[in-house]
């Protein structure tokens, strides 16, 4: 029997099929509003590490972090406020973080039991939504073929730290939307300096990268030795320092990709996603393109590596990148 609308992702060495399932409870539960509490005063740092935290849709936010005036009394739901304290302590060991979080909170509880079961719950929360956001992002990963390792530096005669980050994410926008660039990066700070930097693994069609690189030596004050980088005139003119390492292996992506996931663990950064991205594309496939069930419950499975796609009946040919491009995607 062929499956309809079947859902396929790749994990780096097969093709998996979702198949197609209606959902009845697909309408969400409102949820039961949360009790506002009145929190004395403003947790050291938390407006700074908000600010420096957030990504590039929450600018307005981060902003407002920093200048608004916050008054001696607070009210915030706990929730909130455990967000805060998991911004501030983003750089304490796990059992100290849970620790410092338990003490800043018991007082807004009635017994410590109740204020350590919350904390826990909602530590395993932040640790269920990064497993569900690494997921998310090897599935979209396994879909494209990146060709560079990107890293942007501002140069203070060119900017400050707002407009460098507003006027970058303006620009890899159009970049992505007008020559089909496509990219995921992360929002970063030298543990040293405390300077704002861009890393990113991009897909660059030939042809769409804008001026020349060109191979520079020079030394690495941290390394303590000499580095060879692959800095872009324009951008290097628009922005200041940066380096476009190419990607020569499909083996090198894994290694970037921890390098950026590590900020996403530790402090909770999301990451910059392009537009066209996605995670899957849709077909209906064949009873003989199936292998066999995979996954829990079995409600996958594996397919072949030359499976024939279709969409609405009609035949597509064998899956490649050229058929992939004509089926519907699911971000």
């Amino acid at each position: 029997m062929p499956y309809g609308k079947v859902k396929v992702y790749s994990d780096g060495g097969h093709y998996i099929g979702i198949p197609y399932e209606p959902n009845p409870y697909a309408k969400k539960r409102r949820k039961a509003p949360e009790e506002v509490i009145a929190v004395k005063g403003q947790a050291e740092g938390s407006a700074t590490a908000l600010a420096e935290n957030a990504d590039g849709n929450n600018t307005i936010h981060a902003e407002r972090a920093k200048t608004d005036a916050i008054p001696e009394e607070r009210r915030m739901t706990r929730k909130e406020l455990f967000e805060e304290l998991y911004l501030k302590s983003a750089d304490m060991e796990a059992n100290e973080r849970q620790e410092f979080i338990r003490k800043e909170m018991t007082p807004y509880f009635g017994s410590k039991e109740q204020c350590a079961e919350f904390v826990a719950q909602n530590l395993e929360r932040k640790h269920r939504n990064m497993v569900c956001r690494k997921v998310r992002l090897w599935r979209k990963i396994n879909q494209q073929q990146f060709n560079f390792f990107v890293t942007f530096t501002f140069d203070d005669k060119l900017h400050d730290e707002e407009s460098f980050r507003k006027t970058l994410s303006r620009c890899l926008q159009h970049f992505s939307s007008r020559k089909g660039w496509r990219y995921i990066g992360v929002w970063e700070r030298a543990p040293d300096t405390r300077r704002l930097h861009f890393h990113g693994i991009f897909c660059i069609p030939e042809g769409t990268l804008l001026g020349r690189n060109e191979e520079v030596r020079d030394f690495d004050t941290r390394a303590r030795k000499m580095r060879t980088t692959y800095q872009n005139d324009f951008f290097g003119k628009k922005f200041g320092r940066n380096d476009f390492k190419p990607i020569d292996h499909s083996s090198e992506v894994p290694q970037a990709i921890r390098y950026l996931t590590k900020y996403l663990e530790k402090t909770g950064e999301k990451l910059v996603y392009s537009r066209g991205l996605y995670r899957y594309f849709v077909t209906d496939v064949m009873d003989e393109d199936i292998i066999c069930p995979y996954g829990e419950n079995e409600k996958k499975f594996i397919l072949s590596d030359k499976f024939s796609c279709w969409e609405d009946g009609e035949y597509l040919g064998t899956v490649s990148p050229e058929v992939i491009a004509r089926l519907p995607k699911v971000t």
